[in-house]
């Protein structure tokens, strides 16, 4: 167990007003270590810190802050391997998943906005002729477009990565030149104050990186609110998404939200079915389920239905469910007890809806731990909740459409519903593929695959999301645009 952790505000760690609380390993149920329990005076302080510190900060040269950015993967990486060990206790991955897509992705969200913070924020704009008018006398008018900091972003971070997703918004603000107040997931903050750490090793001045955590909403609330915060960057459920949308709008905060989803998976029948098998299964390999990208809402023509069932069931048979540090476990737990009665509240209310459970269904055997079973529901249909409301575990519902031109049927499917996040499509017709991805309401879409490419644009349709980051994007996302015009 780690001992108390404090809190860092303006370059200093200081004692939480309100004490500490326990961080659970949900895989024993152990105490992972204690985090500090923020007042709402000290997000505010924290955020004060942030507004001093942007003034330098936003005019340091782009080369000091990459060598910043640099320096702290440095520090990461050579500590990777205890990092993850961390990230694998308090959020139960499995080891490998800790150590690949964690710690290291981690890692190279650093390295990329390092480099990032080198790439060009002026853009050229052609000349325009104007005529003599009341604006002035006739002339060539150039322009410029200029990406700037927006300010003070506060980061609030999902459960399920504590290491990439932080390192998803602290890297690239930090590159435009933004200063930041990060608030962890409750459930995982250890690792957000470890990352910090490596920042204050790599030489971030004082203010620039504050971290602030707590279980009381109210720590959430003064992050948001502060006068001080100009912009926000949430990870999170869409119920959440959509009160701090509300407290944005009323400050006019820039806001950038990565919201939920219910991935359609559409497998037509000329799909390689043990392809669109091994990628719908990643719901149940990464994270148990608890992530937003999940394919968890299948859609396959009825022709291939039976066949896709067969597989599936036989795919999740070889699921070892278990000690996510054991060689071998591919399902670890859910996060915390609450949620694991959650999950299988939504597999009872399935029932009663009418699907039928054929896989999984029943909550493993294990002495402790917060375990689901992989669970696959068929005879489902869209109208049903299970198919309609992101239920963030490793439970995957599937719905037949009809031969009678699939692709129509597949569309409407996929698009009834208020999510929009990624979708799929499996299908031996490329051009198939892509025609039907073209006509999908979601922010990006998968063909034949469940791989991303990290330079892609990422976020999210409905109520999946606002805005795009990754890549370059999300330097734009964490920057305003200015014209700067003048006469020729």
């Amino acid at each position: 167990m780690t001992g108390a952790q404090r809190l860092f505000i303006g370059g200093e760690w200081v004692e939480p007003d309100c004490g500490h609380y326990e961080v659970i390993d949900p895989a024993t149920e152990e105490v992972v270590g204690l985090a500090p329990e923020a007042s709402r005076a000290q997000v505010h302080d924290a955020a004060a810190a942030a507004r001093e510190a942007f003034v330098s900060w936003s005019r340091t040269a782009p080369e000091e802050r990459a060598a910043i950015l640099d320096r702290a993967a440095d520090e990461i990486q050579r500590d990777l391997a205890v990092y993850a060990d961390l990230a694998r206790a308090e959020s139960g991955a499995t080891t490998g998943t800790a150590r690949g897509m964690q710690v290291g992705v981690g890692v190279a969200r650093f390295r990329r906005y390092a480099k990032g913070a080198l790439e060009p924020v002026e853009t050229g704009l052609l000349p325009q002729i104007n005529e003599a008018g009341a604006m002035g006398k006739a002339g060539v008018m150039g322009a410029l477009a200029v990406r700037q900091p927006v300010g003070v972003v506060t980061c609030i971070t999902s459960y399920n990565n504590p290491w990439a997703n932080p390192a998803g918004k602290i890297a690239p603000a930090l590159a435009m030149g933004n200063t930041v107040v990060v608030k962890p997931a409750p459930q995982d903050p250890l690792s957000v104050y470890r990352m910090a750490e490596a920042l204050e090793a790599a030489g971030v001045p004082p203010g620039v990186v504050n971290v602030v955590s707590g279980t009381d909403v109210g720590v959430g609330e003064a992050a948001v609110d502060s006068p001080d915060v100009d912009m926000v960057s949430f990870t999170g459920s869409t119920a959440v998404g959509q009160r701090i949308a509300e407290v944005c709008g009323r400050g006019m905060k820039r806001q950038l939200m990565e919201l939920g989803g219910k991935g359609a998976a559409i497998v037509f029948d000329d799909a390689d079915l043990d392809q669109a098998v091994a990628g719908i299964g990643t719901t149940y390999a990464f994270y148990s389920g608890q992530i937003c990208t999940a394919p968890t809402r299948v859609l396959v023509q009825r022709s291939v239905h039976d066949r896709l069932v067969e597989k599936l069931v036989q795919y999740i048979g070889f699921m070892k469910v278990g000690d996510p540090r054991e060689q071998g476990t591919i399902v670890g737990p859910v996060i915390s007890a609450a949620h694991r009665d959650r999950v299988e509240s939504y597999v009872e209310l399935g029932r009663k809806e009418g699907a039928r459970v054929v896989a999984g269904g029943a909550r493993p055997e294990l002495d402790r731990g917060f375990y689901v079973a992989p669970t696959l529901l068929t005879d489902c249909t869209n109208d049903m909740r299970v198919v309609r409301e992101e239920i963030f575990g490793p439970v995957v519902v599937v719905v037949p459409f009809d031969d009678e031109d699939p692709e129509e049927a597949a569309v409407a499917l996929a698009n009834d519903s208020e999510y929009g996040l990624i979708d799929y499509v499996w299908s031996g017709d490329v051009a198939r593929a892509f025609r039907v991805a073209r006509r999908l309401r979601a922010g990006g879409v998968g063909v034949n695959t469940v791989g991303r490419n990290m330079e892609a644009p990422f976020g999210g349709f409905k109520k999946s999301g606002v805005g795009r980051d990754v890549g370059s994007y999300a330097l734009h996302a964490y920057s305003e645009l200015q014209a700067i015009v003048w006469p020729g």
